[in-house]
């Protein structure tokens, strides 16, 4: 029987002070940021389409999605295109990052379970957290961010 190995591989990235990351192996590539095409009647975290080697792959800004603010695009803003494993299918999107840091490994042992605060609150995105100098990274779990009807309206904005 095969165990589970002691680490995996993340990449990291910010959306203003705070780190997140998302495993590598969901990571196509990182591009630098462009504008989108935009697309009528969509909710406010799509920012539209953009073209990657052929395809077109729907943008989100996942600042908006998380309830921040909107993104504001700098020399340091970068679109990871990414393929969520959603239920039936594969989900090719690209997420808005303010900055992208680093593939890094985190061990099995160091990921801990969303925070409970006693209150409701949407933590079940929240596939973990890792606690770092200077603060924590919030590992993202985009399958459960994303509602099947978000998947839907993205697929079909494809």
């Amino acid at each position: 029987m095969a165990t589970a190995p002691l680490e995996a591989q993340f990449v990291t990235f910010s959306l203003g002070d705070e780190t997140f990351a998302v495993p590598v192996e969901v990571v196509r590539e990182i591009l630098d940021y462009a504008e989108a095409f935009k697309i009528p009647n969509g909710p406010d975290y799509l920012l539209g389409l953009r073209d990657v080697r052929g395809q077109g792959v729907p943008t989100i800004d996942l600042r908006l999605k998380l309830g921040m603010s909107k993104t504001v695009p700098t020399s340091h803003t970068r679109v990871l295109v990414l393929d969520v494993p959603m239920e039936s299918r594969v989900l090719t999107l690209g997420l808005v990052a303010d900055r992208v840091f680093e593939v890094t490994p985190f061990r099995r042992d160091q990921i801990e379970a969303a925070p409970d605060i006693g209150v409701r609150w949407r933590s079940d995105y929240i596939a973990g957290v890792v606690r770092r100098e200077g603060g924590f990274v919030v590992i993202v779990d985009l399958a459960r961010l994303l509602s099947r009807e978000d998947a839907s309206l993205l697929q079909s904005a494809a």
